[in-house]
């Protein structure tokens, strides 16, 4: 303490988080339901859909209708997800609707890269050599280092800060070779590995050596310690954060099936805003996205502010006794 900054700005990754790993189709209106319910809560950035194969995650083979059918509005960037020249082209297709940047992600732990992405770490830099490529061709800038698994892993265990920091370092290389602008480091705790002292000694580290980089962190809340987490990353100034509503979703190859996912963005917009930091989000209307999301998914999500609700009506009703 302290370093806290005075807004943050929340990714909500409820859509493409929670849709991924559902346990029956969802139906594509009922996907843009929740788009458009998040679009209402003054979220500024939402990830609404993975252009990925239908065969390895068959909750996204809509992807393509479900991002043709929300309704934009002003002031929220929408993104997507793809990991190869066909999901970037399914992306393309949809320019005018979809804030499109490219990113170099690389594992920390080569268990996880081998499957997750089906590559070791030699072969993991090679295709995001290609894939730097690829965007540049396209026109499509690549701003971000994306690191996953960088505090823990459940094939490798334990992730020292070192390991994490040669991988920042490898797409760091690779970002200067091919000439890219790097604007973020995105840090992931993939598998809810982290605790506060472990978020607090990775940032710091990569702070000190990247100091010009803006930080993100992709928290999960597998273990419960995901708010812990992030309240140590903002202890350290982390202004970026991804989140999803109600703390749906998690990585389908991770190995932890019915485990809680993302930190929660209700959760995350209430400790931001009774500590004085600023989101932008209307905590009851993203509550409200949160309970339709669990009808759409038909399950209670983890999130407990889904169950206590916020303190607006309760500080009202003091100041009315």
């Amino acid at each position: 303490m302290t370093d806290l900054p005075r807004s943050v700005r929340i990714t909500e990754e409820g859509p493409r988080e929670g849709f991924q790993i559902a346990s029956a189709p969802v139906p594509t209106a009922e996907k843009i339901a929740l788009i458009d319910a998040l679009s209402a809560t003054g979220a500024p950035r939402i990830q609404v859909a993975s252009f990925v194969s239908p065969k390895r995650v068959p909750g996204w083979a809509d992807a393509d209708a479900v991002v043709a059918g929300f309704a934009p509005r002003a002031g929220v960037a929408y993104t997507a997800l793809w990991f190869n020249p066909q999901g970037l082209a399914r992306a393309l297709a949809f320019r005018d609707r979809l804030a499109i940047a490219g990113s170099i992600t690389v594992a920390a732990s080569e268990a996880f890269s081998l499957r997750n992405l089906n590559r070791d770490r030699a072969g993991q830099i090679a295709a995001q050599r290609e894939n730097v490529a690829e965007h540049q061709a396209a026109g499509v800038p690549v701003t971000r280092v994306s690191v996953q698994a960088a505090f823990g892993c459940n094939f490798a265990g334990d992730i020292a800060p070192a390991q994490a920091i040669t991988a920042v370092a490898d797409a760091m290389a690779l970002a200067a070779e091919a000439g890219c602008a790097i604007e973020r480091i995105s840090l992931a705790d993939t598998m809810g590995w982290a605790n506060p002292l472990l978020i607090e000694r990775v940032v710091g580290e990569v702070r000190a050596r990247w100091p010009a980089q803006k930080l993100s962190l992709h928290l999960h809340d597998t273990r419960g310690l995901g708010i812990a987490n992030a309240l140590a990353g903002l202890r350290m100034g982390v202004e970026e954060f991804d989140a999803a509503v109600g703390g749906a979703g998690g990585c389908p190859f991770a190995g932890h099936p019915g485990a809680p996912g993302n930190i929660a963005t209700e959760e995350l917009v209430l400790l931001c805003e009774e500590m004085g930091i600023a989101t932008g989000i209307d905590l009851d209307a993203l509550i409200a996205a949160g309970h339709l999301a669990e009808r759409i998914l038909g399950r209670t999500l983890p999130s407990a502010l889904l169950r206590g609700g916020s303190l607006a009506a309760f500080r009202a009703k003091a100041r009315a006794a």
